[in-house]
């Protein structure tokens, strides 16, 4: 895995695995890897990816089993796109429009890349 520098490593463990649960690699209520095994993985440190998954934990994405292993919690993806979406629409959409007003860039032409977009998503 690749990380980035303006972030905590283990919140971008933490957005990682919520996208997997999204793309279904991690179904709810199923076993995800343990701690051990996901730091293995990532090639990161154990205490890094606990931290991870303390923040899932106390986010409702996953939950533990003691002596079994973490699960990913029921209504898992209803939570991770609640959680995106409102931190997008408090964080990143400003900057976004900010960008956009800067760049002078017309409306229509946002409108047009983003059904590009979106098509080319509704396509795969």
């Amino acid at each position: 895995m690749n990380f980035k520098e303006n972030k905590a490593i283990y919140l971008q463990i933490a957005e990682r695995i919520s996208e997997l649960i999204l793309l279904g690699e991690y179904r709810e209520e199923e076993r995800i890897p343990s701690v051990r095994e996901y730091a293995a993985i990532v090639e990161v440190n154990f205490n890094t990816v606990m931290r991870s998954f303390d923040h899932l934990q106390a986010s409702g994405i996953i939950f533990n089993k003691r002596g079994i292993g973490y699960f990913v919690s029921e209504g898992a993806c209803k939570k991770i796109h609640s959680l995106r979406k409102e931190h997008f629409l408090q964080n990143e959409i400003n900057d976004f429009f900010k960008q956009i007003h800067l760049l002078e860039i017309p409306i229509g032409e946002i409108v047009a890349m983003y059904e590009k977009y979106s098509n080319q998503l509704n396509n795969k």
